[in-house]
């Protein structure tokens, strides 16, 4: 299925993903890859407080190539999901909502994901230029030190990506496995 959603997204339209819909997302979603996901796991395991608001939140594992002149972000392509995955229970017990990056996710985060509601979503990795077309607006907020790391409040428009696990722990690289091999 094909929809148009604003994010962040309510439970009960979180829900209602299935693996395989596509998406057309807009609205305010946040990037972080490896150092920033350390950093914020640290934080919290200290006791501390994260950099924004992650109740709700979509993070998108992005770590953007320098802007050209006019343009708002440079490169976007997703980064590999599973380099992730250490903090990601843990980023999804304190609220992440959802999840967008290239690649399959371990047994640990699937359960996760289904253990809070969330939803794991896929961008195409290879297509960074054409995706950083659909950023309007981009704002590092945290750890400007990490560089291209640095955690960015993003507006997105139209953004597309592919529900790759739901809710319910569905998993697209599992079930599209399943039914080309039975086709055969």
């Amino acid at each position: 299925m094909e929809r148009r959603l604003n994010v962040p997204m309510s439970d009960e339209e979180i829900s209602q993903l299935r693996a395989g819909d596509m998406l057309y997302l807009t609205g305010t979603i946040y990037t972080a890859r490896d150092a920033a996901h350390k950093r914020m796991y640290d934080t919290l395991n200290e006791g501390g407080k994260l950099p924004y608001d992650i109740e709700g939140s979509f993070v998108y594992y992005l770590g953007p190539t320098p802007a050209k002149p006019g343009q708002v972000i440079g490169s976007a392509g997703p980064t590999t999901s599973s380099r992730m995955d250490k903090y990601t229970p843990l980023l999804l017990s304190k609220g992440l909502k959802g999840m967008i990056g290239k690649g399959k996710r371990s047994p640990e985060v699937v359960s996760a994901i289904k253990e809070n509601g969330a939803v794991y979503m896929a961008a195409i990795g290879g297509l960074g230029a054409l995706l950083s077309k659909r950023i309007v607006q981009s704002e590092v907020i945290a750890y400007d030190d990490l560089g291209t790391e640095a955690i960015r409040k993003l507006t997105v428009e139209d953004l597309p990506v592919v529900v790759i696990i739901d809710t319910e722990g569905n998993n697209l690289y599992e079930t599209a496995a399943e039914s080309f091999f039975e086709s055969l």
